[in-house]
Parts: structure tokens; sequence; C-alpha cells
């Protein structure tokens, strides 16, 4: 059953890349505290996601945490050296984290995940964007198959 709005968090750990090298995460520090936008996507460097989905939350990083919002991340079902990768090659900076979802516990566990087989890609993420504040969905929107409209940065910003 996938999450939804009013939902708490399930706490999970992911993994990003920092300076020093990766870095586990729990989803109790990336959402306890403040307003979180977390989008998620099938995976990095494809079409899709690389022309339009991170570049758009990348752009208008500024505007969405001018609306409050502490951090902005990216979840993939992706290891941490391909986020890491993608980022830099997306030139996203510190406007939002790329978090690796390796193994989809945090997929599972929220009840979005996607069978990619067909495409040669196993257990991927649905796309999807959220609003965490404290540790609680307050929105959540999950694109049809094939679709990108609900989840870009622009329909973040109206939910804000």
């Amino acid at each position: 059953m996938a999450i939804k709005v009013g939902d708490k968090i399930p706490s999970v750990k992911l993994k990003t890349m920092t300076k020093d090298g990766m870095k586990e995460m729990t989803t109790d520090e990336i959402f306890g505290k403040g307003k979180t936008v977390l989008f998620a996507l099938p995976g990095a460097f494809t079409p899709t996601c690389s022309a339009k989905h991170l570049p758009g939350f990348v752009g208008k990083a500024a505007d969405i945490k001018a609306k409050g919002v502490g951090k902005i991340a990216c979840l993939s079902v992706n290891d941490a050296f391909v986020m890491n990768a993608w980022g830099k090659d997306q030139n996203v900076g510190d406007n939002v984290l790329m978090l690796a979802d390796g193994n989809a516990d945090f997929t599972k566990a929220v009840g979005l995940e996607m069978d990619g087989s067909g495409f040669g890609m196993g257990l991927r993420s649905k796309r999807y964007a959220m609003v965490v504040e404290n540790g609680v969905v307050k929105h959540l929107a999950v694109e049809a198959p094939g679709q990108f409209e609900v989840s870009s940065a622009d329909a973040v910003m109206k939910a804000l």
C-alpha cells in the first residue's frame, strides 16, 4: 500500500556522497525537522529524468527554498556513486541532496516501486514528488506511467 498524505515517513537508511566519501543517512535525519521536498524518479541519466525532472528542481531551487523549504532531495534506485556522478553531470551543487536508494528499501517502504524489467532496469521508483514537514507527508503527487506533469518543480511550487 502506497504512502499517503498524513502518513509518517518510514525509518529507512539511504546513502549520499559527500566530499569525505559515502555517507549513510536516516530518513529521520533527512525528513524529521522542517520542510523537505523529495522528488523520486526511475533512474539517473535516463532521458526525462536528465532533461526535465532534475534540471527543473536545480533551476527552481532558490524559489522553492524561498517558500520555507529547508532542503530539496532527489531519490532514485541507483547506487551513491551513480547519483553522485549524475549530480556532477547536472551541476546540482548544494541545491539538491542526491539520495541513493540502492536496494529500493525506501521505495518499497513507501509503496511506490515499479517494475522496469521491460526496459532492463529491474525494480525502480515511480516518478513522484512529495512535501514532507517534520516527518509527515503534506503533499504527494505520483505520475501516471510515462507521464511528467504533477511531480515537476513547477507543480511542486504550486503545491507549496
